[in-house]
């Protein structure tokens, strides 16, 4: 997989030299500002993949991504994968890399798993900038005057460090800082992070960052980062992590890796301004969201389609018969863990038993109005009358179209039947709707997500969150939309409540206002947003050859 030069990419999307900028060898820099030099160019169709509840290792929903392009360029379209960058986290912790795998990667995946253009460290040095412009605003008691206690700026990492979760700081008495306790968050659920992927420009992002709320004065007015004139500053350390980073897949086709937020504690999409680049040099632009529809791809559509005001032509759901088979509860799955030998051996019965988490995920896409289409991604475990009968049960549960991809092992030839799939799903008419509109309440918000899409019967919110919720309506960001942080491994809140949950109630166990990413975040009883390390995290297996060569990922 020798890539190709970044020039001969940039030549199939009809990019000039003034257009892009390299960053080494295999990657580049778009121009600023592209995608409003493109605007006469006629938009291509936005596809949106997602995937069911998966298992602790991934369904593969990134190599279905990339397979998916590959075969739509093979098809003689321009199609561009827009992905998001890995965070270090699950690089070093559980999961491991992001850029695909087999015969479906980004590269250079050590590049792009690793440091790559420094993106993620811009948005923690800029996060980090404003922690210390506010506590030195605060200590020094400048105008605006800022209650210490109030401060609800965190400091952002991007490694799975627990230890710094809650933390407290100014201990010497200094001048620039008041004693407190705060804490870290990791980089990819920092509302700077946020307000990067959902910036349509420069403007846009100086704006956003502006708006950032990060105390209050003693009379209980918002203080943002703008009052304090840290916007500037943030805007030049973040001007260059705003241009999309242009790299190639395994076959050479262009694919745009940027931003990296999480789905279970952010938004988990790629940026808008990759998007809004993206869909005007491409015929198709794949787009993944992370971890399944409850996660990411209902954030896509309520937060991210609501940005960017583009609307999708389909949905592909990605699926796994292993996934299936982990929903019907019969099996010990732990992460950190390898999956048990009997999760791999052929069981239709447990295929039977955990279809219902698959025709939950559909029936909460075919809420937003777009046709869905089933990628069942797989494995060399998968025997031929679990990979039928799993196509049959997808139809019965309202698949408009079913695939079976083989990327991992084939590539661009292993994904042309979804490939196919998706041309004929974009023939429909799409009717693309959002859940909620931006006048309901947000506790309202909340429960409308909690209901249409979790299966809940309603929702529990912690003592403190109704008046907190109601200040946010006061300031004036009841208009926002929510953005729900929870896990990644059920349709509910509870890792343990597999299948199709129902019969209980979302637990909201506190809120936050992120005014510069325009959402507020609302935490589900049992989340973080700084995860820790396993008992045998993957960085233990991460090497160097002698040659430089990275191992281990």
């Amino acid at each position: 997989m020798n890539p190709e030069p970044l020039s001969r990419i940039a030549d199939q999307l009809g990019l000039g030299p003034s257009q892009y900028e390299p960053f080494g060898w295999h990657a580049a820099k778009l121009s600023l500002g592209l995608h409003n030099q493109l605007s006469h160019r006629t938009l291509g169709r936005l596809i949106g993949v997602s995937a069911i509840n998966p298992t602790p290792f991934g369904e593969g929903k990134t190599v279905v991504a990339i397979g998916l392009a590959m075969a739509l360029c093979r098809r003689g379209r321009i199609a561009i994968a827009a992905l998001r960058q890995p965070s270090l986290a699950p690089v070093f912790g559980i999961k491991g890399g992001g850029a695909g795998g087999g015969r479906c990667l980004l590269l250079p995946p050590q590049d792009i798993n690793l440091h790559f253009t420094g993106d993620l460290h811009a948005v923690a040095a800029a996060n980090n900038l404003l922690a210390a412009l506010i506590d030195n605003h605060c200590q020094r008691q400048l105008d605006p005057q800022i209650l210490p206690e109030s401060i609800s700026w965190r400091r952002a990492v991007d490694i799975s460090d627990k230890g710094l979760a809650l933390i407290e700081t100014g201990l010497n008495h200094v001048p620039q800082a008041p004693q407190r306790r705060t804490g870290f968050d990791l980089t990819a659920a920092s509302e700077v992070m946020s307000v990067l992927a959902l910036a349509k420009d420069l403007p846009d992002l100086r704006h956003r960052l502006q708006q950032i709320v990060v105390g209050k004065t003693i009379d209980g007015r918002y203080v943002t980062a703008g009052d304090i004139g840290a916007a500037g500053a943030m805007t030049a350390l973040l001007r260059n992590a705003l241009r999309p980073n242009l790299v190639q897949t395994s076959e050479q086709t262009p694919a745009l890796v940027h931003a990296g937020p999480f789905a279970n504690i952010s938004h988990g999409n790629s940026s808008v301004i990759a998007d809004l680049t993206a869909i005007r040099l491409a015929d198709f632009v794949v787009t993944e969201s992370g971890f399944g529809s409850d996660l990411g791809a209902e954030k896509f559509f309520n937060l991210k389609c609501r940005t960017s005001g583009l609307s999708p032509s389909a949905e592909v759901l990605v699926c796994t018969v292993r996934a299936i088979k982990y929903h019907s509860g019969r099996f010990d799955v732990r992460p950190g863990q390898p999956l048990p030998e009997a999760l791999l051996q052929e069981n239709c019965d447990a295929l039977q038993a955990g279809i219902s988490n698959l025709q939950g995920h559909l029936a909460n896409l075919k809420q937003y109005g777009v046709p869905v289409v089933v990628a069942i991604n797989r494995f060399p475990t998968d025997s031929v009358q679990e990979l039928q009968l799993l196509q049959q049960l997808a139809l019965e549960s309202g698949a408009s179209r079913v695939a079976v991809t083989d990327a991992f092992a084939k590539g661009s030839e292993g994904s042309l039947e979804l490939a196919d799939a998706v041309l004929d799903a974009c023939c429909e008419k799409s009717s693309f709707r959002m859940l909620y509109p931006n006048d309901m309440s947000l506790e309202q918000k909340i429960e409308t997500i909690a209901k249409q899409t979790y299966g809940a019967d309603g929702i529990e919110l912690a003592p403190g969150v109704p008046q907190q919720l109601q200040e946010f309506a006061d300031q004036g960001y009841g208009y926002l939309p929510v953005c729900i942080a929870k896990t990644q491994y059920s349709l509910s809140h509870d890792p343990k409540r597999l299948g199709r949950p129902s019969g209980f109630l979302f637990p909201v166990r506190e809120v936050r206002l992120s005014a510069g990413a325009g959402f507020v975040l609302a935490q589900a009883e049992g989340i973080s947003l700084m995860p820790g390390l396993p008992r045998h995290p993957a960085a233990l297996g991460i090497d160097v050859r002698d040659d430089g060569a990275v191992t281990g990922l």
